[in-house]
């Protein structure tokens, strides 16, 4: 899906701009209903400009996953208000500029209340490296929610962030006291996750890699590992 072909040719302008109101309508759908679909949706978005046969070729793919799929319905069940449930992840250097891609997924019980997926604005030089990103990029909504549901009358006891990098969560949990050489050069906004857990606002858990459902939102999965993570995200 984030492969491109920079040979393969543009499309007129007239299949442009049908490529382009046919992947905003798919990415509407899966802001809201269809979660399974947002990463390939916001990857989509990002060749509006000058979209190419290649391009046209995946939003068609995706449309014929969605017709295929248009019964499956996303369910929400509640297990606990007070306790909040994220999985943020990132894959390393996936794009063709050798940017990282950031996916997150927030869950009250069953299935995903809230997704992203995005590309990060910066490179980074290690997979340890855009897992500090993938949180920075997602702390400001974990943050959010927790205020969120506290001003609806419910206060969440437990805001949960689960890892699979065991080396990113030392950093975050230690700052720049777990500082080496390699990782002297972050910025400090990466380290502002420290003074989250310091202050209670979340807590740092790992969580194995076949079980991290962000992993859906940051890299095309196939197999038993797509159908699994998108029955949890989906509730299906």
């Amino acid at each position: 899906m984030f492969a491109i072909d920079e040979k393969s040719p543009e499309m007129s302008k007239e299949d442009a701009n049908y490529f382009h109101i046919h992947t905003m309508k798919i990415m509407y759908l899966a802001k809201r209903a269809r979660h399974d679909v947002l990463p390939a949706a916001i990857f989509l978005s990002t060749r509006v400009k000058h979209p190419t046969t290649q391009d046209w070729a995946k939003l068609r793919k995706v449309m014929n996953f969605i017709f295929r799929t248009k019964n499956d319905v996303m369910t929400l069940q509640i297990k606990d208000y007070g306790v909040i449930t994220w999985y943020v992840d990132a894959s390393f250097a996936v794009h063709s500029d050798m940017k990282s891609h950031t996916g997150a997924t927030m869950t009250l019980g069953k299935g995903s209340v809230s997704s992203y997926s995005l590309k990060q604005k910066v490179n980074a030089r290690s997979s340890t490296e855009d897992e500090l990103i993938g949180v920075d990029d997602i702390v400001s909504k974990i943050l959010w929610t927790k205020k969120f549901l506290k001003y609806q009358g419910f206060e969440a006891k437990h805001n949960i962030v689960f890892h699979d990098n065991t080396s990113a969560m030392k950093l975050e949990e230690k700052g720049r006291m777990n500082a080496g050489k390699r990782t002297r050069h972050f910025d400090i906004k990466y380290f502002y996750i420290t003074d989250l857990i310091k202050r209670k606002e979340l807590v740092i858990k790992y969580c194995p890699t076949k079980s991290m459902l962000a992993d859906y939102m940051t890299k095309l999965l196939v197999g038993r590992d797509f159908y699994t993570h998108r029955n949890n995200i989906m509730n299906i």
